[in-house]
C-alpha cells in the first residue's frame, strides 16, 4: 500500500509540472517588474482569456494591514500577495480571467466567479507548527461544491509542496471568513493558511512559484471537473 500510494503521490506531481511546465525558472526583468507594480497597487493586466470562465483570488490582508509579522519583519501580507500574483498568473495561461482582490475590496460585494479562494499564511510564532490547511464556509448554499473545491486544493497543494495537512487548527476564522458572507451565495469558495511563516519559510519564501502552483492545480482540479 505505502508503494502504491507513493506512486500517485509522484503521479500528482508530474501531472502538476506538466501543467505548468517551466514555472520554476527564475523571474526575467520584466516579471520583477511586474511583481514590483502589483505590490504598490499597480497590478499589470492578464493575458486576454479565451475560455469564458472567472476566478476570483483573494491576497489576504492586501490594502487593509500587514496580516502577521515575523522577529525580523518579514509580514504575511508580502507573502499572500507574492502567492496570489503567481496563482493569478498560472491561470490566465491557461485561459482563466483572473480577478486579483483585496482583502476587502468592494468588488466582493455580490461577486459572481466560477470560484473564489483567499490566500493566508499562518503565524510566525509557533515554533514546530508546520503545515496548511483549507477551508469553506460552515453553512454553504452549495457544500458539494465547496467540498469538492476544498478537496480539490488539499490533494494538489500536497502533491505539488509536500507540506503535510494542519486541519487541527482551523478557526472560526476561516469557516466564518468575512468575503464568503460578501460574495453571491453560488460562487464557490474557499480559504487557504498556505503554511506557517516560521517553520514554512524555505517554502514560502523561496518557492512561492511551487505554492502558487499548488493552488493553481486544485482550482483547475475543481473547475475542469465542473460544469459551467
Amino acid at each position: 500500500m505505502l508503494a502504491v500510494a507513493g506512486v500517485a503521490l509522484l503521479a500528482a506531481i508530474l501531472i502538476g509540472m506538466r501543467l505548468f511546465d517551466g514555472e520554476e525558472q527564475s523571474p526575467g526583468v520584466e516579471e520583477q517588474q511586474s511583481a514590483g507594480q502589483v505590490l504598490n497597487g499597480a497590478a499589470p493586466s492578464p493575458p486576454t482569456p479565451s475560455n469564458g470562465r472567472t476566478v476570483g483570488i483573494v491576497a489576504g490582508h492586501a490594502g487593509y494591514d500587514s496580516g502577521a509579522v515575523c522577529p525580523d519583519g518579514w509580514t504575511e501580507a508580502e507573502v499572500n500577495m507574492t502567492v496570489a500574483r503567481e496563482v493569478q498568473d498560472l491561470l490566465a495561461r491557461r485561459g482563466y480571467r483572473v480577478d486579483l482582490l483585496q482583502e476587502f475590496d468592494d468588488r466582493l460585494d455580490g461577486y459572481k466567479a466560477d470560484a473564489l479562494v483567499s490566500i493566508h499564511a499562518d503565524s510566525c510564532d509557533v515554533p514546530g507548527a508546520s503545515g496548511f490547511k483549507v477551508a469553506r464556509v460552515t453553512d454553504s448554499a452549495i457544500p458539494e461544491a465547496e467540498d469538492k473545491l476544498v478537496a480539490c486544493i488539499y490533494q494538489e497543494y500536497e502533491a505539488v509542496t509536500e507540506l503535510p495537512r494542519h486541519p487541527s487548527s482551523i478557526t472560526d476564522n476561516m469557516t466564518d471568513y468575512h468575503a464568503f458572507r460578501e460574495i453571491d451565495r453560488y460562487t464557490p469558495g474557499a480559504i487557504i493558511e498556505v503554511g506557517f511563516l516560521l517553520d514554512d519559510r524555505d517554502v514560502l519564501v523561496n518557492r512561492p512559484k511551487v505554492v502558487a502552483r499548488g493552488i493553481a492545480t486544485g482550482v483547475l482540479c475543481f473547475l475542469e471537473d465542473s460544469p459551467r
